[in-house]
């Protein structure tokens, strides 16, 4: 790795703002939705834990956005911030 990579891991705590594109399969039909990895992991940890498949669980997170919502990768960081903050409320 390089230092100035080195460096923006210690600033940022090793998360990157680069946005990552993956394909994935939403009701059937796919897609591509961009996110920056720390997302990415987030989701991937949410649906083993739920027992899913990344597609299901983005596309339960599609089917229960409003038309007014937004776009699905800002669907998916809101869900994702909701989740982390749940356990918090409970405590």
């Amino acid at each position: 790795m390089m230092e100035g990579q080195n460096q923006q891991d210690r600033e940022t705590g090793g998360f990157s703002g680069v946005l990552r594109k993956r394909s994935v399969v939403v009701a059937g039909h796919r897609t591509s939705v961009s996110l920056e990895d720390a997302f990415w992991t987030e989701l991937r940890r949410i649906a083993v834990t739920r027992g899913h498949s990344l597609n299901q669980l983005v596309t339960e997170v599609d089917r229960a956005r409003p038309p007014e919502a937004g776009n699905l990768s800002s669907a998916l960081r809101l869900f994702v911030l909701e989740s982390l903050r749940a356990p918090a409320r409970m405590n």
